[in-house]
């Protein structure tokens, strides 16, 4: 009998969706675009405290604002959740030329990578070496190499259709090129910025040292994409030229942070919590408005959505404003390590950090039997072209919560664009499109109801 209830359950679950959840998510999409608080949101994020690096006084004052929006919005509790977060202040703005001979020069734009150690306050001037892999890197060896500058210069794949895909393919050589190009001796790197646009703006992002000890640590630096044409070009022509980088970057002590979190108490299922939510740091070159302010806001206004439509949820929703995603992810093992010490029953969990862009679906990391509930649901987006469902991938600062039955997922935004903002001086609020912005929040909160309804089958 009680595998006929299960098997009955799971059939019930995959083909369950009424013409009550249509008319719900009609509601939320009309709600969604016309009551929205999310554009006003992130035009104070973005606006008014800005880039919000781990560990600066605009992370501070972003905590403060969010704690007071979210209580602000109505929920049953908001509170701050401590950890420390590094602490790296970029300094003044960095320098770069090539010299293709004494007094013939070209300003590059570069700008050090999160964590780079600084270089003398002269800078250092080597001729470059050029690699697009860490195997060509190592065939060269510390002959060709010691004493030099080694230039990272493998693009983004461009014959890609998910732009997430191709970064994916190129980042290794950001995050671990100091501590590859050290090896055989080179005395600075410097990386072709992760983007499919050839502009003038260097991106940042995070790089590690490994084990290094502090001796051996190189400087690191971004180079935009224009720049990074124009020295490969150059190098063909001049392969002798040398190559000047000043920057004067600073890793200090750790320093106190917060996980900014809501909760709003489940009716029928208290115990059973739906986790919405994105990270509250960003770079510190822009204001963060795609890169996370946009997932941020979206996270926060879903109850604001609820409220006007009167729904009152069966589980209980909780909101997270993560805190060192970019460079560190502390928020989110400070979190998991509170969760996982008062066993807590994360069943669906939903980050956005893609971007502000026109939503296109999720995807989901699943067992089979939740996924094909999940896929029943595709119709209900279809009208609003939302109905990319796909196994694989939520976002980093949920990934540890996942068990053996739960549904984690993230908002797939459309991401042709996203790379040409990403961690840089132009991720800015003039760069949000508020009806797009608005579109993921509907597809966010549709999708929350739909959880906080079925919930998940175990």
């Amino acid at each position: 009998m009680k595998i006929f209830i299960t098997l009955l359950t799971f059939f019930l679950s995959i083909n369950v969706f009424s013409q009550n959840d249509k008319v719900m998510i009609e509601k939320i999409f009309d709600t969604s675009m016309n009551f929205s608080n999310s554009y006003q949101l992130l035009d104070y994020l973005s606006n008014e405290i800005g880039g919000r690096l781990s560990g600066s006084l605009n992370a501070d004052r972003a905590v403060k604002w969010g704690q007071e929006e979210l209580n602000k919005i109505g929920f049953d509790k908001v509170w701050l959740q401590k950890l420390m977060v590094p602490k790296w202040v970029r300094g003044p703005k960095e320098f770069a030329l090539i010299e293709t001979q004494p007094g013939v020069t070209f300003n590059v734009d570069v700008c050090a990578l999160g964590g780079s150690v600084a270089t003398p306050p002269v800078g250092i001037k080597a001729n470059v070496i050029e690699v697009k892999s860490f195997e060509e890197l190592k065939n060269l060896g510390k002959n060709k190499i010691d004493g030099k500058i080694v230039f990272f210069n493998r693009p983004m794949q461009s014959n890609l259709v998910s732009t997430f895909q191709a970064y994916g393919k190129a980042v290794n050589q950001r995050t671990n090129g100091a501590v590859e190009a050290v090896k055989y001796g080179a005395i600075g790197v410097i990386v072709r910025s992760m983007s499919l646009r050839l502009d003038d703006y260097p991106h940042t992002g995070t790089m590690n040292y490994g084990n290094l000890p502090p001796s051996k640590k190189i400087p690191a630096a971004a180079i935009s994409t224009n720049a990074a044409e124009k020295l490969s070009d150059l190098l063909i022509i001049n392969p002798n030229l040398k190559f000047l980088l000043r920057q004067q970057c600073k890793q200090l002590k750790d320093v106190v942070s917060y996980n900014v979190i809501a909760e709003i108490k489940g009716s029928e299922y208290p115990n059973e919590i739906i986790l919405i939510g994105g990270h509250l740091d960003s770079w510190d070159l822009g204001d963060g408005s795609h890169d996370d302010g946009a997932g941020i806001v979206q996270s926060m206004d879903l109850l604001n959505i609820f409220n006007k439509i009167n729904y009152t949820p069966k589980r209980t929703i909780r909101i997270v404003l993560f805190m060192n995603e970019e460079n560190g992810t502390r928020g989110a093992k400070k979190y998991f390590e509170v969760a996982k010490k008062n066993n807590l029953n994360h069943i669906f969990a939903l980050e956005s950090d893609a971007g502000g862009f026109t939503p296109r679906g999720f995807s989901f990391t699943s067992n089979e039997s939740n996924f094909k509930m999940i896929q029943s649901w595709k119709k209900i987006f279809e009208p609003y072209l939302i109905n990319s469902f796909e196994l694989g991938g939520s976002g980093a600062d949920i990934a540890l919560l996942k068990t053996d039955y739960n549904v984690l997922a993230g908002l797939r935004p459309d991401s042709q664009r996203y790379f040409d903002y990403h961690h840089t001086s132009i991720d800015t609020f003039d760069a949000i499109n508020k009806r797009e912005l608005e579109l993921g929040t509907f597809a966010m909160t549709s999708l929350v109801y739909l959880f906080d309804k079925y919930g998940i089958i175990k």
